[in-house]
């Protein structure tokens, strides 16, 4: 696909300086970059496919089971709203954003199917600390990109890591994308996450050729090769299944 070659090809479409968010498109993509970082891509004759390795591998639960009520915190380019919506019918996708200017990139430029995902302008720790504990024991798979702009937010991405794992309920999924972490950084998340381990598979992925480490933390009563088996042709065309179970297979380190 060579996207590299495809961003340096790009027209603007929109420019944000202050919150420096941009759109760019080609006659084949759309993009979205948080200042020099490409964070979605969008195919603009099937927008609904998922672009980047690591988005796949963001979605291997669905090779074990069929969520129905998804919350998303950062809702970026909408990339996993726009696939597990055209995926599996009937379902409810929400994202959580904070920038109302990411809120309107997304309406303006990376909805062109109106894909039903209901987004909710919030903060992540506020909605974490008041809405999910409400609501955490109908809400199946939680999925985050905890993307820092700079190596100070750190202590922020623990403390909202945190918010995650307290009272994390025993039959949801949580699926985590640490996009540019340095080894020390994903050894303290990794202890933070290990509070789950007596409930929990811990499963995390290194992106080849990407900075992306994708941690996948699923219900430990789970006979995950057997939901494997059982999901296969409820959801994803036998190409998909098969390199989707490669991936799970060959790049997984349990913890």
């Amino acid at each position: 696909m060579q996207l590299e070659k495809h961003v340096k090809q790009g027209k603007l479409l929109y420019l944000n300086p202050k919150e420096k968010i941009s759109v760019s498109e080609n006659n084949h993509y759309r993009w979205l970059a948080f200042g020099d970082v490409v964070q979605s891509v969008m195919l603009k004759r099937k927008v609904s496919q998922l672009t980047l390795p690591h988005q796949k591998i963001m979605m291997l639960p669905i090779l074990f089971f069929t969520p129905q009520n998804i919350v998303e915190i950062g809702l970026g380019g909408g990339n996993s709203g726009r696939f597990l919506t055209a995926l599996i019918q009937n379902i409810s996708f929400t994202s959580i954003e904070l920038s109302k200017q990411v809120i309107h990139c997304f309406n303006e430029f990376f909805n062109p199917e109106q894909a039903k995902i209901s987004i909710q302008n919030n903060n992540a720790t506020h909605w974490l600390q008041t809405t999910f504990n409400d609501q955490k024991e109908d809400i199946d798979w939680l999925i985050s990109d905890l993307y820092q702009e700079n190596t100070s937010d750190f202590k922020t991405t623990l403390s909202l890591l945190n918010d995650f794992v307290i009272d994390f309920p025993e039959n949801n999924c949580l699926t985590l994308n640490l996009p540019d972490f340095s080894d020390h950084e994903v050894n303290l998340c990794l202890t933070v996450i290990q509070q789950l381990e007596s409930t929990h598979h811990i499963i995390y992925f290194h992106v080849p050729n990407h900075l992306n480490i994708i941690i996948h933390i699923l219900p430990i009563h789970w006979p995950l090769e057997r939901l494997m088996l059982k999901q296969k042709h409820a959801l994803l065309k036998k190409y998909t299944y098969n390199k989707w179970k490669c991936f799970w297979q060959t790049k997984q380190i349990s913890l």
